[in-house]
């Protein structure tokens, strides 16, 4: 008897942010402490880069504000012409090409397997980031080894951000990023409210901030 056709596999995948108990999944924390560490891992070896550079090169002489380059109110000055942005756009790139050259080469000199690329800002990772901020400022992730602090102000301020870039870039996103933008918005919202509601109402007997007498 002929095999059975083998249906198609379907992995489903799951996104969300917090857990049925409302708390901030493991993995989630995990993704971001990873990025952090590759982050540090970048930094430092910019820094060597850095001191390289500095080491080659001789210190220029310090020089006198010209009094003509200070702004005042009533002679502001003109903004860079389309040929001064492109000249300058240009030298951008040229100078992180070579900047990413150096850090790749300092961290095979320290084993690591990371490329520099893998460091570059993407419309992702600065959601992500903004995410993450937001989660520390509402009290429900921390800096490893540090306590969590509620900063309400600075969270509202962060997810009002998000919800600006919503709007901003509405029809200039791809689904993903538009279906990642539209999560993180909602969970942190949820989150927030969440946050405000214990706050106001505490567990009877437990004080204002939530913790144990």
């Amino acid at each position: 008897m002929a095999e059975k056709e083998k249906k198609p596999e379907f992995v489903v995948t799951d996104r969300r942010l917090f857990s049925t108990d409302g708390e901030l999944r493991q993995d989630v924390v995990d993704d971001e402490e990873r990025r952090a560490e590759r982050e540090r891992e970048k930094s430092e070896a910019q820094r060597v880069v850095n001191e390289e550079r500095a080491a080659q090169q001789q210190p220029a002489p310090e020089s006198a504000v010209p009094t003509s380059s200070i702004v005042t109110d009533e002679a502001a000055p003109e903004g860079p012409s389309a040929q001064e942005q492109h000249d300058s756009a240009a030298a951008y790139r040229e100078s992180t090409r070579e900047i990413d050259e150096s850090i790749e080469k300092e961290m095979r000199k320290q084993g690591q397997p990371h490329r520099a690329q893998d460091f570059e800002i993407t419309f992702e990772k600065f959601v992500a980031s903004l995410y993450m901020s937001s989660l520390v400022q509402l009290g429900l992730a921390a800096p490893q080894g540090a306590k969590p602090q509620v900063d309400l102000l600075g969270a509202r301020q962060t997810i009002d951000t998000l919800a600006i870039l919503q709007g901003k870039t509405k029809g200039n996103l791809t689904p993903a990023e538009q279906n990642m933008l539209q999560n993180c918005l909602y969970e942190l919202r949820m989150a927030y409210l969440e946050v405000t509601n214990l706050l106001a109402h505490p567990p009877q007997g437990g004080p204002a901030g939530g913790g144990k007498p």
